[in-house]
């Protein structure tokens, strides 16, 4: 694998590229908080990656090895930078409400994921913790509520579960989160990154139309009868591109002539 360079470094948060895989960092030292100008700027860079066909796969992460992220940058709160109803294009973090978002997106949890952080976690599509991160929704302890956590809680675990998590705001270990299924996968603290990137290079050696096919369909999945679903999820037109695709062709015509598929997203 290639040296990562910089590509971007702005509002606390720092991009690099490797191939087809960007890598999304937040740097805002010591907490990796996210006050309003990261929120948009996560948002920004989540955009061009969505946007970019050259681009398959995103790792998103903190700096340092004690936060991933605090979440929402309650001090700069406290000094009237507020997030004044608008997080940016993507919601809070960039990913969590980006329209369109087709593609994977892998967190890395190097330490503690806290509230808003916590809940732009629940928003990838994988995770993977160092043995020491934790995670906790403390917002019951300052009057509010983690709103898009509690949605996405409450699609994955019990209600009773769910109901401690936001009630006490208790902290939940990695291998509690291994345990319900909210991460992939705990590994020592200095093999994440490179198992991390192992993940995105498997990911990225795939057939990109499938990515986006993949995500409609589990999104219909949550909601409607599996006969139902069958039928509306080969009617996606995400689906039907992987259909009609030289893609869809270069996989079999690989395999029966013994070499490694050639996936070009068309």
């Amino acid at each position: 694998m290639v040296n990562h360079e910089i590509e971007s470094d702005a509002d606390g948060v720092k991009t690099f590229v490797t191939d087809a895989i960007l890598e999304v960092m937040i740097d805002r030292p010591p907490a990796n908080a996210i006050s309003n100008a990261t929120s948009h700027r996560l948002g920004d860079v989540f955009t061009a990656f969505r946007d970019d066909p050259e681009l398959r796969v995103a790792i998103l992460s903190g700096a340092g090895e004690t936060f991933f992220s605090a979440g929402w940058d309650l001090k700069s709160v406290a000094a009237g930078d507020g997030m004044d109803g608008d997080p940016g294009v993507g919601g809070f973090g960039g990913i969590q409400a980006l329209p369109g978002l087709n593609k994977p997106v892998i967190a890395a949890i190097n330490g503690m994921c806290v509230g808003g952080g916590f809940e732009t976690v629940l928003a990838a599509d994988l995770v993977y913790a160092a043995e020491h991160a934790r995670f906790m929704l403390p917002e019951i302890k300052i009057g509010q509520v983690a709103d898009s956590g509690l949605i996405r809680l409450a699609r994955r675990l019990p209600r009773q579960v769910v109901n401690e998590l936001l009630y006490t705001g208790r902290w939940m270990d990695a291998a509690e989160a291994k345990h319900w299924g909210l991460i992939n996968d705990v590994v020592p603290r200095d093999q994440l990154m490179p198992h991390v990137r192992s993940v995105a290079q498997n990911i990225a050696d795939g057939a990109p139309l499938c990515f986006a096919a993949i995500k409609d369909a589990l999104d219909h999945v949550e909601q409607m009868p599996f006969a139902d679903l069958l039928s509306e999820i080969r009617q996606l037109s995400s689906m039907k591109q992987v259909y009609e695709s030289d893609d869809f062709l270069e996989g079999p015509k690989a395999f029966a002539e013994k070499r490694p598929a050639i996936f070009r997203g068309r």
